[in-house]
């Protein structure tokens, strides 16, 4: 099972791969079309031409996962347009595309925040101390 965490480095193919492909084939792409070692530990993710279906490869360190969601019916309405190859996407856009959502209209808290100087030299709030 694989858990998707907002750590994680997640890139999605702006193209629709060929699902005939398995493991070595997606990873072929990773590295040829998209440009992205298929070893970084990075999720790839994917989708057939008609949008019915999403595979998501990752390397775990010791193997290769790969996933695949068809839907029943429909498509997923959604998918990233660029002229680069592949498009990063947080945690929160994946399992929003995953759930057949639109990942540019789901608002997150930015990923990180620039931490300056100490936190409590400006608010009346001290830091836990230990008595």
């Amino acid at each position: 099972m694989i858990q998707v965490t907002p750590q994680m480095r997640i890139r999605v193919a702006v193209e629709p791969a060929d699902f005939r492909k398995g493991i070595d084939g997606l990873a072929r792409v990773c590295r040829e079309t998209l440009h992205n070692d298929p070893f970084s530990g990075c999720v790839f993710v994917f989708c057939n031409k008609s949008r019915k279906a999403i595979k998501i490869l990752v390397y775990d360190g010791q193997g290769f996962w790969l996933c695949q969601k068809r839907l029943s019916k429909g498509r997923f309405p959604w998918w990233p347009q660029s002229s680069a190859a592949s498009h990063a996407f947080q945690a929160h856009e994946l399992t929003v595309l995953l759930s057949g959502g639109n990942p540019a209209a789901a608002r997150g808290v930015p990923p990180w925040r620039r931490v300056d100087g100490n936190p409590y030299e400006k608010s009346d709030v001290s830091p836990c101390t230990v008595s």
